[in-house]
Protein backbone atom coordinates (compact mmCIF):
# COMPACT_ATOMS: atom_id res chain seq x y z
CA UNK A 1 0.00 0.00 0.00
CA UNK A 2 1.24 3.47 -0.75
CA UNK A 3 0.05 6.35 0.99
CA UNK A 4 -0.08 9.79 0.27
CA UNK A 5 -0.39 12.41 2.63
CA UNK A 6 -2.82 15.73 0.67
CA UNK A 7 -0.30 18.69 0.67
CA UNK A 8 -0.74 19.52 -2.74
CA UNK A 9 -1.94 23.20 -3.85
CA UNK A 10 -4.55 24.14 -6.41
CA UNK A 11 -3.64 24.67 -9.54
CA UNK A 12 -4.55 27.51 -11.92
CA UNK A 13 -5.38 25.69 -15.12
CA UNK A 14 -3.02 26.61 -18.09
CA UNK A 15 -4.17 29.14 -21.19
CA UNK A 16 -2.85 26.85 -23.28
CA UNK A 17 -5.49 24.09 -22.02
CA UNK A 18 -8.13 26.15 -21.27
CA UNK A 19 -10.84 29.17 -22.42
CA UNK A 20 -11.81 30.88 -18.79
CA UNK A 21 -10.94 29.84 -15.61
CA UNK A 22 -10.11 26.19 -14.08
CA UNK A 23 -8.83 25.15 -10.86
CA UNK A 24 -6.82 22.04 -10.62
CA UNK A 25 -6.47 19.46 -7.63
CA UNK A 26 -3.68 17.30 -8.61
CA UNK A 27 -4.97 13.32 -7.16
CA UNK A 28 -2.05 11.27 -8.68
CA UNK A 29 0.31 10.88 -11.43
CA UNK A 30 1.15 7.93 -13.22
CA UNK A 31 4.43 6.63 -11.64
CA UNK A 32 5.73 3.38 -11.68
CA UNK A 33 3.84 1.47 -9.17
CA UNK A 34 0.59 2.21 -11.55
CA UNK A 35 0.31 4.23 -15.23
CA UNK A 36 -3.06 5.80 -13.67
CA UNK A 37 -3.19 9.91 -13.28
CA UNK A 38 -5.94 11.40 -12.05
CA UNK A 39 -7.02 15.13 -11.31
CA UNK A 40 -10.17 17.11 -9.54
CA UNK A 41 -11.06 19.96 -11.99
CA UNK A 42 -13.20 22.87 -11.67
CA UNK A 43 -14.43 25.15 -13.96
CA UNK A 44 -15.67 28.25 -13.73
CA UNK A 45 -19.38 29.20 -15.62
CA UNK A 46 -18.10 29.11 -19.51
CA UNK A 47 -14.44 27.40 -18.81
CA UNK A 48 -13.85 24.88 -20.96
CA UNK A 49 -10.60 22.85 -22.01
CA UNK A 50 -9.44 23.10 -25.51
CA UNK A 51 -9.92 20.10 -28.17
CA UNK A 52 -7.51 17.40 -26.93
CA UNK A 53 -6.99 13.34 -27.18
CA UNK A 54 -5.85 10.49 -24.81
CA UNK A 55 -3.71 7.96 -25.98
CA UNK A 56 -5.25 4.87 -23.55
CA UNK A 57 -9.05 7.00 -22.63
CA UNK A 58 -10.07 9.27 -20.02
CA UNK A 59 -12.84 8.59 -17.65
CA UNK A 60 -14.82 11.79 -16.10
CA UNK A 61 -16.71 11.78 -12.71
CA UNK A 62 -18.87 14.40 -12.61
CA UNK A 63 -18.74 15.72 -8.90
CA UNK A 64 -20.80 18.83 -9.03
CA UNK A 65 -22.01 21.56 -11.04
CA UNK A 66 -23.42 21.32 -14.69
CA UNK A 67 -21.48 20.58 -17.94
CA UNK A 68 -20.44 20.11 -21.23
CA UNK A 69 -19.01 17.42 -23.20
CA UNK A 70 -18.69 16.73 -26.77
CA UNK A 71 -16.25 14.58 -29.37
CA UNK A 72 -15.57 16.39 -32.71
CA UNK A 73 -18.18 16.02 -35.12
CA UNK A 74 -20.79 14.72 -32.37
CA UNK A 75 -23.48 15.98 -30.00
CA UNK A 76 -22.86 18.12 -27.23
CA UNK A 77 -23.68 16.63 -24.33
CA UNK A 78 -25.14 17.65 -20.63
CA UNK A 79 -23.55 16.48 -18.12
CA UNK A 80 -24.43 16.46 -14.11
CA UNK A 81 -23.25 15.21 -10.77
CA UNK A 82 -23.33 11.26 -10.72
CA UNK A 83 -22.73 11.20 -14.39
CA UNK A 84 -19.45 9.11 -15.73
CA UNK A 85 -18.47 9.62 -18.94
CA UNK A 86 -15.84 7.48 -20.70
CA UNK A 87 -13.77 8.85 -23.74
CA UNK A 88 -12.16 6.18 -25.96
CA UNK A 89 -8.55 5.90 -26.55
CA UNK A 90 -7.49 8.88 -29.82
CA UNK A 91 -11.14 10.73 -29.63
CA UNK A 92 -10.54 14.47 -30.24
CA UNK A 93 -12.87 16.18 -27.47
CA UNK A 94 -13.83 19.14 -24.84
CA UNK A 95 -15.29 19.45 -21.55
CA UNK A 96 -16.41 21.96 -19.76
CA UNK A 97 -19.04 23.96 -17.33
CA UNK A 98 -22.13 25.29 -18.91
CA UNK A 99 -22.78 28.96 -19.32
CA UNK A 100 -23.71 29.71 -16.25
CA UNK A 101 -23.18 26.96 -13.53
CA UNK A 102 -19.65 25.88 -12.73
CA UNK A 103 -19.33 22.41 -13.13
CA UNK A 104 -15.95 19.73 -10.89
CA UNK A 105 -14.99 16.47 -12.38
CA UNK A 106 -12.45 14.42 -11.66
CA UNK A 107 -10.83 13.31 -14.58
CA UNK A 108 -8.91 10.06 -14.63
CA UNK A 109 -6.44 8.36 -17.80
CA UNK A 110 -3.49 6.37 -18.42
CA UNK A 111 -0.49 7.50 -19.48
CA UNK A 112 0.85 5.50 -22.52
CA UNK A 113 4.45 3.63 -22.71
CA UNK A 114 6.39 7.12 -23.20
CA UNK A 115 4.18 8.62 -20.15
CA UNK A 116 1.71 10.82 -21.96
CA UNK A 117 -1.28 10.94 -20.54
CA UNK A 118 -2.76 14.15 -22.74
CA UNK A 119 -2.70 15.55 -26.26
CA UNK A 120 -3.81 19.48 -26.50
CA UNK A 121 -4.78 20.99 -29.69
CA UNK A 122 -6.71 24.14 -30.33
CA UNK A 123 -8.83 26.26 -28.42
CA UNK A 124 -12.89 24.91 -28.46
CA UNK A 125 -14.62 28.13 -30.59
CA UNK A 126 -17.68 30.12 -28.29
CA UNK A 127 -19.72 28.89 -31.70
CA UNK A 128 -18.38 25.21 -31.05
CA UNK A 129 -19.30 25.61 -27.18
CA UNK A 130 -22.69 27.30 -28.19
CA UNK A 131 -23.59 24.74 -30.04
CA UNK A 132 -27.68 22.92 -28.35
CA UNK A 133 -26.78 20.38 -26.13
CA UNK A 134 -28.47 17.22 -25.64
CA UNK A 135 -29.29 15.44 -22.48
CA UNK A 136 -27.60 11.53 -22.88
CA UNK A 137 -30.12 8.36 -21.85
Amino acid sequence: MKFTRSGGQTASGPASWFTGTVYIDGIRNPDEPSTVGCAHVRFTSGARTAWHTHPNGQTLYVTDGIGYVASRGGPVQEIRPGDVVYIEPGEEHWHGASADRFMAHVAIQEADDQGQVVTWGEHVTDQEYNRPTTTAN
